[in-house]
Order: structure tokens, then sequence, then C-alpha cells
């Protein structure tokens, strides 16, 4: 398929309301300010001329496409399992989820003795046989969001870390249960996969600390350079490492793991799932700009406002393009690609404008000419479909009526996707 033969779509998008992750900003959505774009073709190469094989993508065109949107946006990253990696069962219940699961709290830490110990809390369907599939994604306010049962150990976490004026355990006792609508355990036990989950705050926390807190220090001195890690590469190498713990769970089948993640923790899942091919399945809900939405649009959130209020997610050398879009030398159709040929899903809501559904569908369409050379017509449209219905054999989308969220009626799609996908993805 040739990028110019795909349109813009403006079909069902179109005068939906949307969220702003809190932020009450001035934003365009209307579709006929979108500025007028060229994609990058995937598939071009640096030098000049145009990949024509799976294995010239793979010896050529990914690492170019990675090595461009690394140093451009995300930032270069510690490479592999540091030395004193170090993984720890601390809490096991026999019973969690009604007697549907054996609930562990692993303590994992990257270097001994120093930096954070992450709490990874995993659930295991009780009646496994052998090694099973598994979802890993990080949540935002510590694990007992997750599910309603005292007996899972109590995190602060960054949120309640950051209020003032209360009594901190307090606060975080009352989120006890709070994330359990994002996180429908029983529901993903019931389809025979086990579920895995950490704080993103454990591993850095989400404000502009200068780099003086989480895993950030254990590998950088002083500020990053331009071209290195934010905190959503550094998340992403957290997801990484707490799938190297995962390898160390005899009842988990770590070569058949999901990646998951909602808004700026679905960024975290697409970048985790370009960076490390180990993750056979990479979902990203909502995740808007800087995750599947595509940047050139400038439509809801832009590249300039996301750097303005959240200037340590990405690198340095991407606020470069701040209200300059039409500067990129990459978009995030290329990120998705650069997980081909393992299965990838992206979801929006028909009231998160802000996160740019009409872009987000449009980044997974734009990938197909590189999954195409494993996988013809991967996608199977070329406009989105209406809400509700979920589209795609090895790329996947679904648009959910409402708002900026994870729903059950969400976990229903992905549950579906990664069934069929995780057979049939090459090793």
């Amino acid at each position: 398929m040739q990028l110019a033969r795909f349109t813009l779509l403006t079909t069902v998008l179109a005068g939906l309301g949307g969220s702003a992750e809190g932020q009450k900003l001035v934003a365009n959505y209307d579709e006929g300010k979108v500025p007028g774009f060229k994609l990058p073709d995937p598939l071009a190469l640096p030098g000049g001329g145009r990949i024509r094989s799976a294995r010239e993508w793979e010896e050529k065109g990914r690492p170019a496409t990675l090595k461009l949107i690394e140093e451009q946006m995300y930032g270069r990253m510690p490479v592999g399992k540091p030395a004193g990696f170090k993984v720890v069962l601390d809490k096991e219940v026999p019973d969690a989820v009604g007697g549907k699961a054996i609930r562990r709290e692993y303590l994992v830490s990257f270097v001994e003795g120093k930096g954070p110990v992450v709490r990874m809390l995993l659930y295991l369907p009780k009646n496994a046989k052998g090694p099973g599939p598994a979802f890993l994604g990080l949540n935002f306010r510590g694990n007992q969001c997750v599910e309603k049962d005292a007996r899972i150990t109590l995190e602060l976490g960054y949120v309640v870390g950051s209020r003032k004026g209360e009594d901190r355990r307090a606060q975080a006792e009352a989120l006890r249960g709070s994330a359990a609508g994002r996180w429908p355990v029983g529901m993903i036990l019931d389809a025979g996969f086990a579920v895995a989950t950490a704080c993103c705050g454990n591993i850095d926390p989400d404000f502009h600390d200068g780099w003086k807190n989480g895993v950030h220090p254990l590998f950088t001195k002083g500020e990053p350079k331009p071209d290195e890690w934010g905190t959503v590469s550094a998340w992403a190498w957290g997801l990484s490492r707490l799938l190297d713990a995962l390898e160390e769970i005899e009842e988990v089948d770590a070569k058949r793991v999901a990646v998951i993640g909602h808004s700026r923790l679905g960024k975290t899942s697409l970048w985790a799932g370009a960076t490390d091919q180990r993750f056979k399945g990479v979902i990203s809900n909502d995740s808007g700009c800087g995750g599947a939405a595509l940047s050139k649009r400038a439509y809801g959130e832009t590249v300039g406002r996301i750097n303005r209020s959240f200037p340590h997610w990405f690198n340095g050398n991407f606020k470069k393009y701040n209200e300059n879009e039409g500067a990129l030398p990459f978009d995030q159709h290329q990120l998705i690609a650069l997980i081909a040929p393992r299965a990838v899903y992206v979801a929006s809501a028909t009231e998160d404008r802000w996160a740019d559904p009409a872009g987000e569908f449009l980044s997974v369409l734009h990938a197909q000419p590189v999954y195409d050379l494993y996988h013809k017509s991967s996608l199977g449209v070329t406009r989105s479909p209406a809400p509700g219905q979920s589209v795609g054999t090895v790329t996947g989308y679904h648009l959910r009526a409402g708002k900026h969220d994870v729903t059950p009626e969400d976990w229903k799609h992905y549950l579906a996707f990664i069934q069929r996908n995780l057979q049939k993805v090459p090793e």
C-alpha cells in the first residue's frame, strides 16, 4: 500500500466532547484547521530507496527508525538487565479474587543496595496447567488501587505523595480498589491470563524532579543529555525489567506476555513494545500525543502543550518541535511500525478529543506498509470503525463510546485480540 492512497478521515469524530487529563486548555478540535502535512514513508531508507522485504526492514529499516525516534523524542535508555538485578517473593495469598487466583507480591530491585525497589503485584489463575500467558502494565497510584482487598500491601504512590495537608496513609487507604474497573482481574483470569502490575511512580516519579529520584540517577549523572531518556523511557525500561522478573516465575510463560497501558502509560507501553521485542503483544489505550496519535495533525494535545505541561516525559531534543510539528522527521505511525511483526492494538474513546482518536486510528493505518511485509491486510479497513466495533487481525483498533478511561468493554476486545495472536506471532 502506498501512503499517498490514504486519506484523512473526518467521519464519526466531529463534534465529540473530550478529556484533557485535568488540563483546561484551548485546543484545536476542528478538522478543518488541521494543518496540511505529509507523513514520512515508513519504508523509506535514510540514504534513498525503499524497503521491499521483511528482511530488509529488520536489517535496515527498523534500526534506522528506532534510532531516529529514540534520539529525537523518547531518549536513549540503559541497555539490558543491570548487574545486581534481583527479584524476591515477599507475599503470597492463595485465595485471591474469590478463590480464582494466587496473588503474589514481588520486590524487584534494579541495582543492589541503590535506588528504588518496585513492588510487582501478580495474579495467577489458580487452576492453570503449566506456564501461561500474561498481561503486564503499570498503574498510577499504587497496587492497592487494583483490588479492594486489605491484604494487598498499601503503597503511598506518587500521586498521593504529591498531595499536601492530609495524612498520606489515609489518602492511600481511601484509594483501595479505586482502579478495579480499569483492572478487571476476574475477567482476565477467566480468559486464562495472569496479570502483573506495578506503580509507575515507584520506577520514576511523574514530576520534574531534576532527575534526582527513581531510576535516572542510577545510570545518569545530572541532567540527561538532549538525546537521553525522559520519564516515559524510564517507565518503558522498568517494564522490560518487570518482564525480566516474569522470566524468573515458573507459572508465567514469559514468551507470551502482552504489555498494556492507558494514557501516559499507553505511550509507555508502545515505546516498551518498540524497544523490547520480547513483548509479543502491545496495547495502547487512549495514549494520544506522544503515544499513538499523529503529532503532525496538531489536534487536541500538541507537542508544545505536552512538553510544557510534562517537561520530564520526553528528551530534550523533542522540545525543538514545540509548535513545530511540521519539522518532525518522523511521526507516530513509525512508532507502531517498530512493533511489527508482533501484535499491536490501539483504542480510542469518542469523547476523548484531547487524545485525537482520528490521529490514533491513522497511525495504525499508516503503519500498514511495514506490517504488509509480514501480514497482508492486517487491519482490513481504511476508515475508522463505528464506536464499539473492533477491526484488524495482527494490528487492531476500536473506538469506544465514552470518556478517557479503560473499561471492561475495552478489555473484552484486548483479551480476544491477544488470545488470537499470541500463538501466531513469530519468535
